[in-house]
């Protein structure tokens, strides 16, 4: 299985303590967004492709990344995608990844997280939400397309809460200490807080249309 961890520019004080993936599935390569790319390189990881306009980095840390990414990529900084969405098109089409886990999507500016979260929620990317993580110190986020999903408790996070990306209909939570009857909507909705009855019995969440973002989070 091919796992890409991708690296954005988001604060490192927000990164989790260790660059791993969110599940049993190893990360086999890297690909770096901007200033990402650097910070990979500053913690002996080099990515197998580098993507940005670089409007962040110096001209000598650009040279650092060009010098040493043996596939560097580049965006004009006057674009329609932001370089997130390009990372996202690039690991799946390009570099065939199989499942994506996002490091240094928070924190920062708002705008950017907003991108970051709602990129699956894009009809192109929608295709492959369920294969995609974000990751921070206090949060492991994860989304879900129409169906039936048994979801399980996660080591280290307490809480865990939901909210709906797009319009939603029929949207049901069941054996979590806050189960929801189901529930439509056209506008997004955040169901904060719930939490699992015990560290072994899973949640069950299901629904008929949308795009689900379920988040695990610790205090």
């Amino acid at each position: 299985m091919k796992h890409i961890g991708v690296m954005l520019g988001g604060p490192t004080d927000l990164w989790p303590s260790t660059l791993h993936s969110d599940n049993d599935a190893p990360i086999t390569d890297w690909l770096g967004v901007d200033r990402g790319s650097l910070r990979l390189l500053e913690k002996g990881i080099v990515p197998v492709t580098a993507i940005g306009d670089y409007d962040s980095l110096t001209p000598a840390e650009r040279r650092q990344v060009e010098h040493t990414v043996h596939d560097v990529r580049y965006a004009q900084p006057e674009k329609d995608d932001t370089d997130s969405e390009l990372a996202l098109q690039i690991a799946f089409e390009d570099l065939r990844a199989d499942e994506v886990t996002i490091f240094g999507a928070t924190g920062g500016r708002l705008d950017h997280l907003l991108v970051n979260l709602w990129l699956l929620a894009e009809p192109r990317f929608k295709e492959y939400a369920d294969h995609v993580a974000i990751v921070d110190r206090q949060n492991l986020i994860r989304f879900y397309l129409p169906q039936a999903h048994l979801l399980f408790p996660e080591t280290g996070y307490k809480y865990i809460g939901f909210v709906n990306l797009t319009p939603i209909r029929e949207f049901e939570i069941h054996n979590a200490k806050y189960p929801l009857a189901s529930f439509t909507s056209d506008y997004p909705v955040s169901w904060a807080s719930n939490e699992f009855l015990d560290d072994r019995q899973p949640i069950q969440i299901a629904f008929t249309k949308g795009v689900v973002a379920a988040i695990y989070s610790k205090d």
